[in-house]
Order: C-alpha cells, then sequence, then structure tokens
C-alpha cells in the first residue's frame, strides 16, 4: 500500500526529493499527532454531550422562511452552542455574515458615544481597523464618538500588564482580545493567557466587557474563553466550527445580557432573537459542528506538519514545529514577495476545487497592501479548508491554514515546498 501511496502523490505531481523529505518529517510527528486526537476526541463528546442534552432531532432541521418566528432548530442550535462554550446565552445565524460582521455587531451594540475600546494584544486584524475607525472608514464606530487606545505586547509576546493598568480608564468600556496573530509574527493567546489578562483587568475595572476574538481557536484546545471569564465571544462558521459544511454565518457566545444586546443590533430593537429565518441551513450548521473536533484536528495536523517541513529548510516559523497550538494559523516567514506567491501557488495547485487557477497578488479591499490568497475551497473564503494568505510586505509572511482532513492539509504543504524548488528558492 505505501507504494500505492506514493504513487499517486507522484501522480499529482510531487517529485522525489520532495516527497522523501516530507515523508520523513511526517514520520517523526506521530507523538504529536496522538496527542491532537486525544483533544479531537474529548471535544466530539463534548459536542455530542450538548446535542443530546438539547434532544437534536430531525425536526430541528426544517427550513423556515420570512419572519422565522418559532424555528425550532435555530433555537436548538443556540442552546447547543452556548452549552459547548458553557455560557448564558448565543447568537448563531446565517444572517453573520463573517468574523468581522461577528465582531462589528457584538462592538456596535454593547457601545455608546464616549465609550473607549481597549486592546491589550496591539493591533487588530486588518478587516477591523476600519470598523473601530483605526482606519478612515464610512460607518465606523469613530464616527459615532467612540475611541481607541491599544497596548502592545512586550517583545517576547507577553501581556505588558504596567501600559494595561496605566490605560484602563472611567471611559475603558470593552476590552477586546484577539487570540489568533492575524497579519502579524506574535504567538498566538492561549486560552489560559486570555484568563489571565481578563482577571488582571476585572481586578482594575470588574464591569468592563471582555470580547474575545475566538477566530481559528475553536476546539484547538478542550476548554474555550467564556470559561475563563471572557464576557462575549465571537467567531466565524466558515473558519473551525462550522466544520467546512456552513456555507456562511457566524457566533456570538457569552453572558445573555451582552449576548441580548447583540441580537437587538443585527435584527431590530424589541425583536432581537425571535425573528432570522435559517432557510434550510440549520443540518448544515449541526452536522458542521458535528464533525468540526476531527476537522480541528486535522487542520492542527498540517500546521504543525508545515513548520516541521519549513523551519528544517530554514525559514522562521511561528509557532515553531514544538510549541504548543492555540490555532490552526501557521506563519512561516519566507522573507521575499517571490516566495510568498509560489506557496500560495503549491497551496492553490493542490485544491480540489480551481487547482488550475494561478493566485496572483492584488488589492484587496481593507487590507493596507497587495494581499495574495490561495483557497480552493468548496465554501467561498472559507478558511477551515485549505488555504494560504499573505500580505506581499516584509517580512513577507504567510498564513498556512485549514484542509478537512489532515491528507489535504499534507498534500497542500508538499505541493508548497514542490512550487518553491521548481522556482530555484530551496533546494533539497
Amino acid at each position: 500500500m505505501k507504494h500505492k501511496i506514493q504513487a499517486m502523490y507522484r501522480e499529482l505531481n510531487i517529485s522525489e526529493p520532495v516527497l522523501t523529505y516530507c515523508t520523513e518529517t511526517e514520520s517523526k510527528l506521530q507523538e504529536r499527532f496522538r496527542k491532537i486526537d486525544e483533544v479531537a476526541e474529548y471535544n466530539q463528546m463534548k459536542v455530542i454531550a450538548a446535542m443530546q442534552k438539547n434532544k437534536l432531532s430531525d425536526i430541528h432541521f426544517a427550513a423556515t422562511t420570512g419572519y422565522g418566528y418559532n424555528d425550532l432548530g435555530r433555537d436548538v442550535l443556540e442552546a447547543v452552542y452556548a452549552d459547548i462554550f458553557r455560557a448564558e446565552s448565543a447568537l448563531v445565524r446565517p444572517s453573520l455574515t463573517c468574523g468581522t460582521h461577528a465582531l462589528t455587531i457584538a462592538l456596535s451594540a454593547n457601545l455608546r458615544p464616549g465609550d473607549e475600546i481597549l486592546s491589550p494584544v496591539g493591533k487588530p486584524y486588518d478587516t477591523l481597523e476600519g470598523v473601530i475607525g483605526i482606519q478612515e472608514s464610512k460607518g465606523s464606530l469613530a464616527e459615532f464618538g467612540i475611541t481607541y487606545s491599544q497596548v502592545d505586547l512586550k517583545a517576547d509576546g507577553s501581556f505588558d500588564f504596567e501600559g494595561i493598568r496605566k490605560a484602563i480608564n472611567e471611559r475603558t468600556k470593552l476590552i477586546t482580545i484577539q487570540r489568533s496573530k492575524g497579519y502579524q509574527t506574535r504567538p498566538t493567546l492561549s486560552v489560559e493567557q486570555i484568563g489571565e489578562v481578563i482577571s488582571f483587568v476585572k481586578s482594575i475595572k470588574p464591569d468592563v466587557i471582555c470580547m474575545v476574538d475566538n477566530c481559528y481557536g475553536e476546539f484547538v484546545q478542550t476548554i474555550e474563553p467564556t470559561e475563563v471569564g471572557a464576557d462575549l465571544c465571537v467567531g466565524s462558521l466558515i473558519k473551525n466550527p462550522g466544520g467546512g459544511l456552513a456555507p456562511i454565518g457566524g457566533y456570538i457566545v457569552g453572558k445573555e445580557e451582552y449576548v441580548e444586546m447583540c441580537a437587538y443590533r443585527l435584527n431590530a430593537p424589541g425583536l432581537g432573537k425571535e425573528v432570522g429565518a435559517t432557510l434550510g441551513l440549520n443540518q448544515q450548521f449541526f452536522q458542521g459542528l458535528f464533525l468540526a473536533p476531527t476537522v480541528v484536528a486535522g487542520a492542527l495536523k498540517g500546521a504543525i506538519f508545515a513548520a516541521n517541513i519549513y523551519e528544517k529548510l530554514g525559514y522562521p516559523v511561528i509557532p515553531n514545529g514544538t510549541e504548543p497550538r492555540y490555532d490552526i494559523i501557521q506563519a512561516v516567514t519566507l522573507k521575499c514577495p517571490e516566495a510568498v506567491v509560489a506557496f500560495c501557488q503549491g497551496i492553490q495547485a493542490a485544491a480540489p476545487v480551481d487547482s488550475h487557477v494561478v493566485p496572483e497578488p492584488w488589492e484587496m479591499p481593507g487590507y493596507h497592501s497587495d494581499v495574495i490568497m490561495a483557497a480552493g475551497a468548496f465554501i467561498q473564503g472559507s478558511s477551515i479548508e485549505l488555504s494560504a494568505d499573505g500580505p506581499i510586505a516584509p517580512p513577507y509572511a504567510v498564513y498556512f491554514q485549514g484542509g478537512l482532513t489532515w491528507y489535504h492539509a499534507k498534500l497542500g504543504i508538499m505541493m508548497s515546498v514542490e512550487k518553491m524548488k521548481e522556482a530555484g528558492l530551496i533546494h533539497l
């Protein structure tokens, strides 16, 4: 069977040197992979337990239209999410179109003119800068008199607690904590680290709202930020919790009073969670959530594989090949724009959809520089599916994530190495 598998890789244009190099690297990772499978098993049981507790039935897969009154499936889905996250309430809707939209709803729902947002983890992801008003944008929170401040992480990635203390003032209403790195080469935060900074903030100002951008982090550990004090936890269904089946959607979980405000902002004051048709998507939401722990495990294996492959080739990687994992993203600093392009073209060439397309950098809305994105996905923009992207700007880092199966993630990394070898950028 081993020879048949190798022959299949050759048919997919993986050369002998790349195949040998990657196979040798994989053989040394089996103990890491076993531990990932243990976390996935725990999280799988957690999801099943929540579904059983809420008596999930096929009646909950029925479609609603129009106002969506009495959508039983929607209500059960939100109860399941609340139980998985150990939260008081949840808002899980197809009308939350992406992670940025879900974060925008959470911020605008719970902030008022004169309030201030504080980020204790440095600058947020590029697309949120326009939402906040760091970059001038129509309809930003800044236009409504909501201000923003930030405290950068220290050089070693740790919190600047003294800086945070000084930044908190009488106007500080909400703390936003981005778990993942975004387009930065900083470490991703563990749930435990998030709990540490939340405890510190609340010791200074107990009534401050602590919100976590949980994108790319769901099911990576056995606990979520709402279990360590987060008042709101926000994410996208076309990332981890959708399991590759959710075609759209986002979630907001946390304290009931804050989630209720989000529902009023998303729909209308006085209507809140009572309206919002699900248009027949409930089954995909439930089934994707059911699959999510094992899908995330495959993506994590791919990230670890990528780190070890590229670290041995001499490229800086975050996290490194042996560090613990707190999200599914692997950052690789490739040092030149040509390498970023070759890497992404390799990921695209490994895709089941649009493998014949050759990605190129372009001026993408919401970003500071040209960006290249590779994603031959079944769901447009789904980053739990195999994808890679990065800004064409120093230090020329690429961000790799996803893979609905470990085997596809493995092929994607092998193909990225192949394309870089073909471009003369690496030598095996």
